[in-house]
């Protein structure tokens, strides 16, 4: 079997078989299939096979503590009141932007792509879903734990998928 076929079948069947456990028995988290489809994309991104990995989770959780960062300053901080809160957002995205891009002089976080996708996903959960409230809870209502937990689990599917695809074309 050509690769690309081999892909399609272990992508289709371990994303059926991701989308059961987040829907169903991890249901009760708060974990995010979207989510764990962008850490899982971001892998094979990143180059796929062990390399490919290391280089999704750091970059996908650092995108996503460099956002929760962001989002602390713009709803901890009340500048909002005196400034207005599009200015005072536009501040701090630019700030947590500008370390997000810089951080790349370092070959660890060099996977712009991938910071920039965690740090999306952070800020998409916390606002569609109104959890400004709960950025410094201990749980997985926070936006941070479910989405850096969601990615990684995405990531170690996009591995899997990537075994599996491999043992197939064979």
């Amino acid at each position: 079997m050509d690769m690309i076929t081999a892909l399609a079948v272990s992508i289709g069947l371990l994303g059926g078989v991701a989308t059961w456990l987040f829907l169903g028995p991890l249901g009760a988290l708060g974990l995010s299939i979207w989510a764990a489809f962008v850490g899982w994309a971001t892998f094979y991104h990143s180059g796929g096979k062990e390399a490919g990995l290391k280089k999704a989770i750091v970059n996908n959780l650092f995108g996503a503590v460099v956002a929760w960062v962001a989002l602390i300053l713009i709803s901890k901080i009340p500048l909002a009141g005196s400034l207005g809160l599009p200015v005072w957002a536009a501040i701090c995205v630019a700030i947590t932007v500008f370390v997000l891009v810089y951080a790349a002089k370092y070959p660890l976080l060099g996977e712009i792509p991938a910071g920039v996708l965690g740090y999306a996903s952070v800020v998409a959960l916390a606002l569609a879903s109104g959890k400004l409230d709960t950025l410094t809870a201990a749980s997985f209502a926070n936006p941070l734990v479910s989405i850096a937990v969601s990615l990684v689990i995405g990531a170690l599917f996009g591995y899997a998928s990537e075994k599996a695809a491999g043992a197939i074309a064979k």
